[in-house]
């Protein structure tokens, strides 16, 4: 059973200058490293003194450890606690903060390197087994990395000296971590890494070392191994893998202490490096060598490795035990993360085999990139715009990279999300322009703030609700906070370059023409093309009258497909049960494309579908004639559309609508328009 809390569900208390919030925390790997970091930068904004109390526990919001070391998992009492003038204030924006960084850890999760072939323990000879830290398939030799160790001085200059020499060290890390410029999930990892180093307990337990007559070196080493042994000590595996956080900052930090610079690990190209352990800097410092993959024999799927080496497209191996050590320098080994396993010393058979499919994933890989320039169109000639989804402006240019033909759904949330003031006209339009000028003239939609719900706002508060997928979120949302809409549409409109809005969440026309008196007042000469989205039940089975006024539609089939079927696609037992390609959602898209066409309006996906080789034939069978999908699936789709024809799509369309379940729809389209190995889901 697993229990979840009602998204912004909170009991709050006043007492003058006190508030208090009691919340269940919903994050699904519990007040881990980045959440805390990101609660330690939320509550310095406010005049505030915040603390944290899960199980008898107590922790100053200002120190990232503290909060960790309460051991606070999945669905655990949390009690907020703010003294000051702006303690609501500061209640409200961590009880949001934490609301968002669940929605968010969520949605990452089928992404997540998590997929550990944990039942894949075999007594085979030559293989080892572990965990999947990150997805893949590799051949190459085993090289051990060894780290070396920092000089350690033990003798103590006195404590004043030493305080000095241990903040100049302090701040020498620091600051080789903020301007390292990496995104993604490196630079989520190095926030928290920096929240450590500026954490005020760690401080405080090594000046309390130096005060006693410890070193720099020893007094540090000594506050961060005990806080490490305490997160070891916990029962949650998620927040004990944090330790190795802490023993990769004691290292850099000794390393700054003694004034030397650690040799840069050289592995020769084609490696599959064999550790006991490997840290996030090791892993950030063979950025650029061609490693062919990680084995551990410590660690697991949820450390920060594991996330890194799964955002680079490494594949890796944790927890394989002791045994792994065992494995000979320079050996052939084929890692299959896949399955859980490291073959060492190969047979011909098993070798052969591993580079035959190897060979055809990058043969196909690299043809699907070289083509992915050219536009898409079936083998028939019919054109189909296959863009991209985008959730930040930094994914502009690899999008462009991988062949998408402009943005189809400019996701804008990231723009609001975890402030506490809005932003302004002027900082949303410059955002705007780069994502335009990062595309290279290519159309982009922007759309409107999706917000509310389970995405809430803490400067523009809602009430609670009990089921926040049925209340206000979207354009309802919006539409309820006039001005943050207007601000948008204004920004919009200052951009230079095609440009589309495209509004979430519409019901009917009423919701069109809100927005479009908005617009006319703004742009009397004229706006850019108003779209909406086809989300809902509502939407789809008026879709004529939607496509009667507004210039374009777009076809969102994650949100359809939950309201459609009347499942909750974060329900654990029904969420694998939720598929796009079910008959009744492919009827109603079906009813939407043929909307559109009749009034000569263009209809294409935007969903999660949209990135399915497997569905693609039926979107075009059905009438869609744009896709707009993930940056990374765009040359896959590109190649799968080049080989399908209008007529065979139609043909396949027309049997799946009739089928009673998506399961026999995807046997269908397996059967008769197999996609290229390895491309279907």
């Amino acid at each position: 059973m697993q229990l979840r809390p009602l998204a912004g569900a909170a009991a709050v208390t006043h007492a003058g200058e006190t508030v208090s919030a009691e919340l269940l925390l919903d994050l699904p790997h519990g007040l881990h490293a980045r959440p805390a970091a990101r609660v330690v930068a939320t509550a310095q904004a406010f005049q505030a003194e915040v603390e944290l109390a899960a199980g008898g526990r107590r922790a100053d919001v200002r120190s990232a450890v503290a909060m960790m070391a309460l051991g606070a998992s999945p669905g655990a009492h949390l009690t907020v606690t703010a003294r000051g003038p702006e303690a609501a204030q500061a209640v409200e924006a961590i009880r949001t903060l934490l609301a968002v960084i669940a929605e968010e850890e969520r949605a990452a999760a089928p992404l997540a390197p998590t997929l550990a072939a944990l039942a894949a323990h075999t007594k085979e000879a030559g293989v080892l087994t572990g965990v999947t830290a990150a997805p893949g398939l590799a051949i190459g030799v085993a090289v051990r990395l060894t780290p070396p160790e920092p000089p350690l001085v033990e003798a103590s200059r006195g404590a004043e000296a030493e305080s000095h020499a241990l903040a100049g060290a302090i701040e020498e890390v620091r600051a080789r971590v903020a301007g390292s410029g990496v995104g993604g999930a490196q630079r989520d990892i190095l926030a928290a890494h920096q929240a450590f180093l500026a954490d005020p307990e760690l401080r405080a337990a090594a000046e309390r070392g130096l005060r006693a007559g410890l070193s720099a070196g020893v007094a540090w080493r000594a506050a961060l191994r005990r806080v490490a042994a305490d997160l070891q000590a916990l029962d949650d595996p998620h927040l004990a893998a944090r330790a190795d956080d802490l023993l990769d900052l004691e290292r850099q930090v000794l390393w700054a202490l003694s004034g030397e610079t650690p040799p840069p690990p050289r592995p020769p190209a084609g490696a599959v490096l064999i550790a006991e352990e490997l840290l996030p800097s090791q892993l950030v410092a063979l950025e650029g060598a061609r490693v062919a993959g990680f084995c551990t024999a410590r660690g697991g799927a949820t450390s920060h490795v594991a996330i890194l080496a799964a955002a680079a497209g490494v594949p890796a191996l944790a927890a394989i035990g002791p045994d792994l050590l065992q494995v000979p320098e320079g050996a052939t080994v084929i890692l299959d993360a896949d399955a859980g396993t490291l073959r060492v010393a190969p047979d011909r058979a098993a070798l052969e085999a591993a580079q035959a499919a190897l060979g055809a994933r990058e043969s196909r890989r690299r043809a699907d990139r070289a083509a992915a320039a050219e536009p898409a169109a079936l083998a028939d000639g019919l054109r189909i715009e296959v863009m991209a989804n985008l959730g930040a402006v930094a994914e502009a240019a690899e999008a462009v990279a991988q062949g998408a033909e402009g943005c189809g759904l400019f996701r804008t949330e990231f723009l609001y999300l975890d402030r506490t003031v809005p932003p302004d006209e002027a900082e949303q339009a410059g955002l705007y322009q780069a994502a335009a000028e990062a595309l290279g003239g290519r159309p982009l939609t922007i759309r409107t703030l999706d917000a509310g719900g389970d995405k809430p706002l803490a400067f523009a508060p809602a009430p609670a609700e009990t089921n926040p997928a049925l209340g206000l979120r979207g354009l309802r949302a919006a539409l309820r906070t006039p001005a943050l809409l207007r601000t948008q549409l204004a920004a919009i409109l200052k951009v230079r370059g095609p440009v589309r809005i495209l509004l979430p969440m519409v019901n009917d026309v009423a919701d069109l023409r809100a927005v479009r008196r908005m617009l006319d007042e703004l742009a009397p000469a004229g706006a850019p093309q108003l779209g909406v989205m086809v989300e809902t039940p509502a939407a789809a089975l008026l879709a004529d009258q939607l496509a009667a006024e507004a210039d374009f539609l777009s076809i969102g089939t994650n949100d359809l497909t939950q309201y459609v079927l009347a499942m909750d696609r974060e329900h654990p037992e029904l969420a694998p049960r939720l598929d796009g390609l079910h008959p009744a959602v492919l009827r109603l898209i079906a009813q939407a494309a043929a909307a559109a066409a009749a009034a000569g309006k263009p209809a294409s996906v935007c969903g999660g579908l949209a990135s399915d080789p497997l569905a693609a034939p039926l979107l075009v069978g059905v009438g869609v004639r744009g896709l707009s999908a993930a940056p990374a699936a765009v040359p896959a789709l590109k190649a799968r559309l080049r080989g399908l024809t209008l007529d065979a799509c139609r043909v396949a369309a027309h049997a799946a609508l009739d089928l009673p379940s998506a399961e026999a729809v995807r046997a269908l389209v397996r059967e008769r328009l197999p996609p290229a190995d390895g491309a279907s889901s």
